[in-house]
């Protein structure tokens, strides 16, 4: 529009029409300055959560950081695979966050490189982009399947019995008489102390103590590879949120049972990138 108008106030020599060229050219000009600048001095980084599985959507953290010292950040824009967080408003000198939900197709290593910003401020006459030379990486862990398997090993773990810890907790046999504290569960109330004291008294019982099962990779009997890595890692997060120690073996390597939130990590990065050689 601005072309035609120009070439019409050539043609006609109307003022009129020179001043209205004049000041959509003035608009051009400060939309390109302020729409670069808006660009310019911002930077972007991905958090990706601890536990990652494959065909399953999980939030995607999007920091945005305006590094400039005075001018703020407008209706930004940033595009991760396909998926955008939009941001109206940064402070100088400081940072915003947004989730975006997205899921990978399958487990192994992925990197997101594709990833670019853009912008209509200030006037929406131009979408402005620059694309980020960045590559965040993270580990996708295999989808949890249900399968036969986790029953076979919590019946053989019935079978061989489980025994009583010194350990404080909610299942077994009792260990003391103590005051209530702020969220101990009511059914756990001893009503007979609480009627002899005048204070709330809390029975505190011994914990179970689940025998320990190591999964050989090699000894599962599941043709399909991909099955047999989701059922498997199924089977260890199961039985890691049930208390049982869990350990696995696969390819010389030896993950002794345990418990703990890094072991079941490790074990399912194992599976994660296990390829059949």
């Amino acid at each position: 529009m601005t072309i035609f108008l120009g070439v019409s106030a050539i043609n006609t020599g109307n003022n009129l029409i020179y001043l209205i060229v004049a000041a959509l050219l003035s608009f051009m000009g400060i939309s390109g300055f302020f729409g670069k600048n808006n660009l310019s001095s911002v930077d972007v980084d991905i958090e990706f959560p601890q536990e990652i599985y494959a065909r399953n959507e999980f939030p995607l953290k999007i920091n945005l950081t305006n590094k400039k010292r005075l001018l703020p950040v407008f209706l930004m824009r940033v595009n991760v695979a396909g998926q955008v967080a939009f941001f109206p408003y940064i402070d100088p000198k400081s940072q915003a966050s947004r989730y975006i939900n997205i899921s990978f197709p399958k487990r192994g290593k992925y990197k997101i490189n594709d990833l670019y910003i853009y912008s209509v401020f200030p006037f929406n006459f131009f979408t402005r982009y620059r694309t980020l030379d960045k590559a965040f990486e993270s580990i996708v862990f295999p989808e949890l399947k249900a399968c036969s398997l986790l029953t076979l090993y919590e019946r053989d773990r019935r079978l061989k019995g489980d025994r009583a810890s010194d350990t404080t907790g909610y299942e077994m046999d009792i260990v003391s008489i103590r005051e209530y504290a702020y969220g101990d569960p009511m059914k756990y109330i001893n009503w007979k102390a609480t009627a002899k004291t005048g204070k709330l008294k809390t029975k505190e019982l011994s914990s179970l103590l689940y025998r320990p099962i190591i999964i050989d990779f090699d000894e599962v009997v599941i043709k399909d590879i991909e099955e047999k890595v989701s059922c498997i890692a199924y089977s260890v997060s199961r039985l890691i949120k049930n208390n049982t120690p869990i350990g696995l073996r696969i390819k010389d390597k030896l993950y002794p049972p345990d418990i703990s939130q890094p072991h079941k990590i490790n074990m399912l990065r194992e599976l994660a990138l296990y390829e059949n050689t």
